[in-house]
């Protein structure tokens, strides 16, 4: 058995520079990643099975019966083999691998559900980098990365798992130096947001790209999350939420994760973190005061 954290990522800055043929929309982005999120766990089993545990359970629904790898199984087996970012990661890895090997997978689901924080991608690859220690694969494997890629477009930022700069669909990865424990506080309101919605909403306007020099935090701080409007405009919470962060006191950078609604800060201290995550907690948001790595 493997147990494998999936880490929430943030992202840093977020410019949108055009949508592409294929429907995508080509990004700059500064990835970030937290000491804590989802966690993965990942055994050899008689037959595939995929439970889901956490406060955030529910929210994937019920798994659905699938029929098991194992070779002794009928063919009908009795695993239940939930359709989602971590199975279709487990079956995409058996497929380039070449291995039979039945699991079972516990996604504990401490992250919320649609939130701009990549608790999906970060569970896909936490599930690949479980399944590559099983089998003895260096995580670093470039099939893996190809696997992440086809997955979705933050899986493979998720896989790397680092401070990193994106092109592209936000795949197109440069890793950068780690950030070193800055205290930042995550915060919820819990309202999930449709990420092609917030896309769709873009007003289409390209305001230019990410700063090519300085550290990942300064970088940051000169950038912007292009897609804080529209996601604002269509849940107007995550405004308030941005306020309240800007008014916290110790605060070095206040922004929308993602396509939201997740809005994060970096602080100067663990104590005026401590504190902010109190004051959210007490409007009855969703947080996680953690560090980045």
């Amino acid at each position: 058995m493997t147990t494998e954290p999936a880490p929430a990522k943030i992202n840093l800055a977020l410019h949108v520079r055009r949508r592409r043929a294929d429907g995508y929309h080509d990004l700059e982005t500064l990835f970030a990643f937290c000491a804590d999120g989802d966690i993965v766990t990942v055994a050899p089993a008689e037959r595939d099975s995929f439970a889901i545990t956490g406060p955030f359970a529910a929210d994937l629904g019920r798994p659905h019966p699938h029929p098991s790898h194992s070779p002794q199984a009928s063919g009908k087996g009795e695993g239940e083999w939930a359709e989602n970012l971590v199975t279709r990661a487990a079956d995409s890895f058996r497929e380039t691998f070449a291995t039979t090997t039945p699991y079972a997978i516990t996604l504990d689901k401490r992250l919320p559900v649609a939130s701009g924080i990549g608790g999906g991608s970060a569970d896909a690859a936490a599930t690949l980098r479980g399944l590559a220690r099983l089998h003895g694969i260096d995580r670093r494997d470039d099939r893996l990365f190809a696997i992440a890629a086809r997955l979705g477009a933050d899986v493979p930022a998720c896989l790397l798992g680092r401070t990193a700069f994106a092109t592209g669909r936000g795949d197109d990865l440069t890793p950068l130096d780690a950030l070193g424990d800055v205290p930042v506080l995550l915060v919820n309101p819990g309202v999930g947001v449709s990420t092609a919605a917030v896309f769709g909403q873009w007003d289409g306007v390209d305001r230019g790209g990410i700063a090519g020099e300085g550290t990942p935090l300064a970088r940051a701080a000169a950038g912007r999350n292009d897609l804080m409007p529209s996601a604002s405009a269509l849940v107007p919470v995550i405004g308030t939420v941005l306020d309240h962060l800007h008014a916290a006191p110790g605060t070095t950078l206040v922004r929308m994760s993602g396509s939201g609604a997740t809005c994060f800060a970096l602080f100067d201290g663990l104590n005026a973190r401590d504190a902010a995550a109190e004051g959210a907690r007490s409007r009855g948001r969703w947080t996680l005061a953690t560090t980045l790595v």
